[in-house]
């Protein structure tokens, strides 16, 4: 190979690596709140009868990041959700969104991802990407509607692109969270059928956002 060709490889290899490094904070000190991040891992949703119970999450976890899910469940109703958090850097939890891992796991986009957004109790407001996925099996059709979002503060956002957005403030956000709540849905006869969420799992939605949006500050 010849030297001005060789430097121009070894140029892009070293961009290369360069740009994955900073992407990923390999180059900048890592420091998080510690307590911060095991207090929202612990967090709890209080909400009527709804029980939590720990369970394996079902989101895959890319370098540097921590996912802890939990599954509620009425005991009155047997209405159920399941609640996921997942924190780290932000070149890692700010992208692999359900939209493209959920598919990729054999689901169904059914609608979606669009944006949306609800009011909490205290007059703020979360938005949120919401979809509505499908899978089946021989024996079953699984129908589970998810909402996410990310934050570094406890507000909640939805930007066009995330990765962008929170890659510019690399030096300034240790550490990225990102909420998923997903609840199922009723088998129906037509795919593109949209369904609404009884009032129940609305209130729990709410609950959830709210809770973790106030974790942050406790």
């Amino acid at each position: 190979m010849k030297t001005p060709t060789f430097l121009i490889v070894a140029g892009l290899i070293a961009g290369a690596a360069f740009g994955h490094g900073a992407v990923t904070q390999r180059w900048s000190v890592f420091a998080p709140d510690p307590a911060r991040t095991q207090r929202l891992h612990a967090l709890e949703i209080r909400f009527e009868d709804w029980r939590p119970t720990e369970v394996p999450t079902e989101m895959p976890i890319y370098e540097r990041s921590t996912a802890t899910a939990r599954r509620y469940v009425s005991t009155s109703t047997q209405q159920s959700a399941v609640v996921t958090i997942i924190s780290g850097i932000p070149g890692s939890v700010s992208t692999h969104t359900p939209d493209v891992c959920y598919v990729g796991s054999g689901y169904k986009c059914l609608r979606g991802p669009r944006k949306d957004s609800i009011e909490l109790p205290n007059g703020e407001t979360v938005a949120f990407y919401i979809a509505d996925f499908e899978k089946k099996t021989a024996t079953r059709v699984e129908r589970v509607r998810i909402r996410w979002a990310w934050s570094t503060d406890g507000n909640w956002v939805a930007p066009d692109n995330p990765r962008w957005q929170f890659a510019k403030r690399l030096n300034a956000v240790p550490e990225l969270f990102k909420l998923y709540v997903a609840t199922p849905l009723p088998e129906s006869d037509g795919d593109e059928r949209a369904h609404e969420d009884d009032s129940m799992t609305q209130a729990f939605v709410v609950t959830a956002w709210a809770q973790f949006a106030t974790g942050f500050s406790r």
